[in-house]
């Protein structure tokens, strides 16, 4: 089966600008004081975005434009390429502009970049744990509420797929789905009825049960969920010897170190919620001195 995981549409433009306002007017209130009253109107500031720790690049864009919000004339040089690995102390890029703007858009900005590093070198990790297979790690939607594009974006710079954006591009008939539907095939066929052309259906199997109805209803994707590797390659040869094999994704509590068995054992994609939802972020400061 053909089953190319999309990558979500960089937010970008007015849409992009609409969330950063939102950020930085939840930061700075009715001012930002301690810029305002400590540091001249009329100064001016240059500085380098300096990663303290080794990570994978991604959200630079998003930081420069946080910056620019504040500031149209504020300069900005020697951006490095998003999905670039960099070791300790390396200048992600180079920047100078009007003070004050600077200060205030300074933690929106590092609270973005940080944490968008952090996932694309947690992503990139996993990629290269199952590196030499045809397995794919795909994103979750266990992703911060208004960050989800953000993550997501980090998710592909760091080498990973993107599953489905939200609730309304894929049917994905879960547990709780198939008990209140009535099982597989009546959650199937009722979606079947509703969806529009090219629209794909994933079913969640528990069992092995469930998965011979999840073939027979000839569903394009099956997520195996919570089964051992070994489970794993007993069902993936069952679905791979059905008249209509469907793409084979493997999730539950997925870590750097179980992931391989489950590419090895015969899945399409594992998917990783910790990508996102439990994000160590990357380590990244911003140097600031006087520009005369």
């Amino acid at each position: 089966m053909d089953y190319s995981p999309s990558r979500m549409i960089p937010l970008a433009g007015e849409a992009l600008d609409e969330k950063l306002r939102e950020f930085l007017a939840e930061d700075v209130g009715g001012g930002d004081v301690t810029s305002e009253w400590t540091v001249p109107v009329e100064a001016r500031a240059r500085g380098r975005l300096i990663a303290r720790s080794a990570c994978v690049v991604s959200g630079l864009p998003v930081a420069r434009r946080t910056f620019e919000l504040l500031d149209s004339r504020f300069s900005w040089e020697g951006e490095a390429a998003a999905g670039s690995a960099v070791e300790p102390e390396t200048t992600l890029a180079s920047l100078s502009g009007r003070a004050r703007p600077i200060l205030t858009a300074e933690r929106v900005a590092l609270n973005l970049l940080q944490r968008m590093c952090g996932i694309a070198t947690a992503t990139r990790r996993y990629v290269e744990a199952v590196a030499g297979t045809d397995c794919r790690v795909l994103d979750t939607r266990k992703t911060a509420p208004g960050l989800r594009a953000f993550d997501r974006m980090a998710v592909a710079d760091g080498g990973g797929c993107n599953h489905r954006d939200g609730l309304f591009d894929m049917v994905l008939v879960k547990d709780n789905h198939r008990r209140l539907a009535g099982g597989v095939a009546a959650a199937v066929s009722a979606a079947r009825r509703k969806a529009p052309l090219g629209m794909k259906i994933e079913v969640e199997v528990e069992s092995e049960e469930d998965l011979y109805q999840a073939l027979e209803a000839r569903v394009e994707m099956i997520l195996i969920d919570n089964q051992s590797p070994e489970t794993v390659a007993r069902w993936s040869r069952i679905a791979r010897e059905s008249a209509a094999p469907p793409f084979l994704e493997a999730s539950g509590n997925m870590t750097l170190g179980r992931v391989r068995e489950y590419a090895l054992a015969g899945a399409d994609a594992v998917s990783v919620g910790a990508l996102t939802h439990s994000v160590m972020a990357a380590d990244i400061a911003l140097e600031l001195e006087p520009d005369e």
